[in-house]
């Protein structure tokens, strides 16, 4: 086997990683079906991976506003810094939080960035000597509506603590029975337990073919420690304590 690396999807580069669906009428690259409950879509929609133009207005100045009162001066502290003095509070940690992609990126992009400096990534890639063989999409239950609709079906779930979800795991076919999307799963499953997760669930659609479901099927989860919390012979619920 050829040298395997797991890249967090955060930026165009690695956006562009994302392999092709087994069944060419959907994109994991243009796929909202779990983040829009009502009007999802797998598709493969090609003008979704043409970025977003970026707009930006010019900024109103104050003269434009006929009500603004005029500008007044501002008093003199003689305790306030000079203007090229820092202010330096250090009792306040220095974060510095990357703002999300919105504007000049593909929008399914954007989707899988909105998470940035509270979440984290939603996306991890696999590639088996820098070819992308295996996909995973996660997150908190909060990003994926579509899973929060379905997990309403069942109340005897627990509802606390919240847990993450895989709403998408894929190979590509040249890649198939190589245990890779397991390996994937298992470094989704230990990044969700350090960011503080204490349970994870994926929702397989078992009146979906193979290449067209995109949480796989009950006998895969099996296998990488997650229990049935939810026998359904259509919606199962797998769940993996962390």
């Amino acid at each position: 086997m050829g040298a395997v690396r797991i890249l967090d999807v955060g930026d165009e580069s690695t956006f562009a990683l994302i392999p092709p669906c087994a069944d060419a009428r959907f994109d994991h690259r243009t796929c909202d079906y779990w983040e829009d409950a009502d009007r999802g879509s797998k598709a493969e929609r090609a003008s979704w991976l043409v970025a977003s133009p970026v707009t930006r207005g010019p900024a109103p100045a104050l003269a434009d506003n006929p009500f603004a009162p005029p500008p007044r001066e501002a008093a003199f502290n003689p305790f306030a810094p000079d203007d090229d003095e820092p202010l330096d509070n250090p009792f306040v940690p220095k974060v510095e939080r990357e703002r999300p992609l919105r504007q000049g990126v593909p929008r399914k992009l954007a989707l899988l960035d909105r998470g940035r400096g509270v979440f984290g990534s939603y996306a991890k890639v696999l590639l088996i000597d820098d070819e992308p063989a295996a996909y995973c999409q996660f997150g908190p239950l909060s990003a994926y509506p579509r899973a929060g609709r379905l997990r309403e079906l069942y109340p005897q779930l627990p509802e606390s603590p919240l847990p993450a979800v895989i709403t998408c795991i894929a190979t590509t076919a040249g890649a198939r029975h190589g245990a890779h999307a397991k390996r994937l799963i298992d470094e989704v499953c230990g990044d969700l337990a350090g960011r503080g997760f204490a349970a994870v669930e994926a929702y397989p659609d078992l009146t979906l073919g193979e290449n067209e479901a995109s949480a796989a099927r009950p006998g895969f989860w099996h296998e990488l420690g997650f229990a049935t919390a939810v026998d359904d012979e259509r919606y199962p619920v797998m769940r993996r304590e962390l």
